[in-house]
């Protein structure tokens, strides 16, 4: 028998979540990808480090396979930097296999690594700030500090580099300047993408994606009294 195909097909880990309150047997493995990219970015071209995670498996008898993006990291400091970024992937990967394990959905906690990278990152020190993630500014908000986070939405266009081809990709990105304790961060992150020259058929999937993590994180924001633009793509 081939391979079935699934109505609403899951395209994200809360999918995943719902298929199995909703009594699915749902089995999940993971790969690991971390890919040079070259970015577009107005008149500011740069290469960085995507961090995906490949979730596959099965929903009762039908297969399903979706990619997500877990963080940006430049060797240059024009994003995170990549040995940050790794920390940052990690963070939001655990608190995923959290979501799954909740769920009844058993998984190996496989992880990032850098050690198969080629790159490098030779004089990088110790002497740049913690890695901190979004939720740390949450729980600093929630410990009475006063916070407030500027959001800009933008349409990046890359091209992801694979052994033996290219792929050109659309990725949604999030850009939070964040004022607290008397200082400014900056944290990025991929909310979706897509494959560009797939947008016709994708992009409106994508923004629908992208704008119901910023809704959760919204809704975050405000349980913790953070002052925030309430935008969407």
């Amino acid at each position: 028998m081939g391979q079935r195909s699934i109505n609403n097909h899951p395209s994200r880990v809360t999918d995943l979540v719902s298929f199995r309150e909703k009594g699915s047997m749902v089995t999940c493995e993971t790969s690991f990808d971390i890919l040079p990219v070259d970015f577009a970015h107005r008149d500011n071209p740069f290469q960085a480090f995507i961090f995906l995670c490949h979730f596959r498996g099965r929903i009762d008898a039908a297969d399903y396979e979706f990619r997500k993006c877990y963080a940006r990291g430049c060797p240059d400091n024009l994003c995170t930097h990549v040995s940050q970024a790794v920390m940052v992937a990690n963070w939001y990967l655990q608190k995923d296999y959290r979501k799954l394990e909740q769920a009844g959905i058993e998984i190996e906690k496989c992880l990032f690594s850098l050690e198969d990278m080629t790159v490098k990152f030779d004089g990088y020190h110790k002497n740049h700030d913690p890695t901190l993630v979004i939720h740390d500014y949450i729980n600093i908000a929630k410990e009475g500090n006063d916070v407030s986070i500027v959001v800009n939405l933008e349409y990046v266009p890359g091209v992801e580099h694979f052994v033996g081809y290219d792929n050109e990709m659309t990725f949604l990105m999030g850009a939070f300047t964040i004022s607290c304790l008397d200082r400014t961060h900056r944290y990025e992150r991929c909310l979706a993408c897509y494959q560009t020259e797939r947008e016709k058929e994708e992009k409106q999937h994508r923004i629908n994606i992208a704008n119901e993590r910023l809704k959760i994180l919204y809704a975050e924001f405000e349980q913790a009294s953070i002052k925030y633009d309430n935008k969407l793509f």
